[in-house]
């Protein structure tokens, strides 16, 4: 078995198993190949990343950086579980509200939501300063 990397002519990418190359051209030529997006038939082989083989102090790195990942996920989710618990979720209407609470200096409101990235820059320039945090989904 042997997979590719496919790409159709409107550039969508998906990857698809065959038994042998001979047998994603025999596909191809019969036009039996399409794209599992826009249906396209005009199919070809995309870059890929080959396979490696690991040798044991490879595989040691790829352990320890596997468990690097894991910890860092943890450390996300959990902040992630403080911001929940402790902020009000504006949504999209982030950025309305962090200048309500910007400019009426009384509010001690603490909130979360999400902005484009002209809506930050625009915040940026007004001297509003905010942290971005990569949401982690929890059943990820």
């Amino acid at each position: 078995m042997i997979k590719y990397n496919l790409k159709c002519e409107n550039n969508h990418e998906f990857e698809s198993w065959f038994s042998s190359s001979d047998e994603f051209e025999n596909l191809k030529r019969k036009k039996l190949l399409e794209c599992i997006f826009c249906s396209s038939k005009v199919i070809k082989k995309s870059i890929m990343a080959p396979m490696i083989s690991v040798t044991s102090k490879a595989e040691n790195e790829i352990n320890n950086l596997n468990k690097s990942l894991k910890l860092e996920k943890e450390n996300l989710l959990k902040i992630r579980n403080f911001i929940e618990k402790n902020y009000e979720y504006v949504g999209k209407n982030f950025s309305k509200k962090v200048r309500e609470i910007y400019y009426d200096k009384k509010t001690k409101k603490t909130i979360y939501g999400t902005t484009t990235l002209e809506e930050r820059k625009e915040l940026e320039e007004e001297g509003i300063d905010l942290i971005s945090i990569p949401w982690i989904e929890k059943d990820n």
